[in-house]
């Protein structure tokens, strides 16, 4: 792995939720899910009952996290693209996900749970700190790169 793939694993571990996008019946969507990075690999949960985990399943999607909110003066953001699939977590990683939630949308939390393999990673970064004129073109920082996975 690049060292910009492992600060975008990195990255996303400082995040619990990130969204995930695909299309569904040719519109795109983008819907909440939690998150683990495990063995290079993205794993998320989501409610079972919004069905938004049929369209991901064998689909190309993005997962995005970021910290926006954080009020930090560096903010980031990461994408990771690739194909999702249903999987059954093992009990560690279970437990990595902590607590569910009681209810999505008022109807009670059904976790399912997808692998993203993925072959592209994004990392965006933004400086605010002191130091950094208006206009000075280094505050965003962009990596794109493939990921290689040996089987």
């Amino acid at each position: 792995m690049s060292t910009e793939e492992i600060r975008a694993i990195e990255l996303l571990g400082r995040v619990s939720y990130g969204r995930v996008a695909t299309s569904m019946r040719a519109m795109p969507f983008v819907a909440p899910a939690r998150h683990i990075v495990t063995e290079g690999r993205v794993l998320i949960r989501m409610h079972r009952g919004l069905g938004y985990h049929r369209a991901c399943n064998g689909s190309v999607v993005a997962y995005g996290a970021d910290n926006f909110n954080s009020g930090s003066q560096r903010i980031w953001s990461v994408q990771f693209t690739g194909t999702a699939e249903i999987v059954e977590p093992t009990e560690e990683q279970l437990a990595a996900f902590g607590p569910e939630p009681r209810s999505v949308d008022d109807e009670p939390f059904e976790p399912v749970y997808l692998r993203i393999e993925p072959q592209f990673v994004t990392v965006h970064e933004l400086d605010y700190s002191a130091g950094h004129s208006a206009g000075h073109s280094s505050g965003l920082h962009s990596v794109e790169r493939h990921l290689h996975h040996v089987a």
